[in-house]
């Protein structure tokens, strides 16, 4: 396969300069579907995921005990 996975944040540029989905995507020089899907369904969760670090909350629980 094909890495896309640098290709998001280009895309999501694109878009936010009112360009189409397939001209994004054409414009990436993604032309096969399998690599165009991974671009439009993904979902970006990072933010969401940071609420759940299990670090950071051992780390107050610690300071709190002490």
């Amino acid at each position: 396969g094909k890495v896309v996975g640098n290709k998001y944040e280009t895309y999501v540029n694109l878009l936010n300069a009112d360009m189409a989905e397939k001209d994004a995507l054409d414009e990436l020089q993604l032309r096969r579907y399998c690599c165009r899907r991974m671009v439009l369904t993904h979902v970006d969760l990072i933010q969401k995921l940071l609420n759940y670090n299990t670090l950071q909350q051992r780390s107050n629980i610690t300071q709190g005990e002490n």
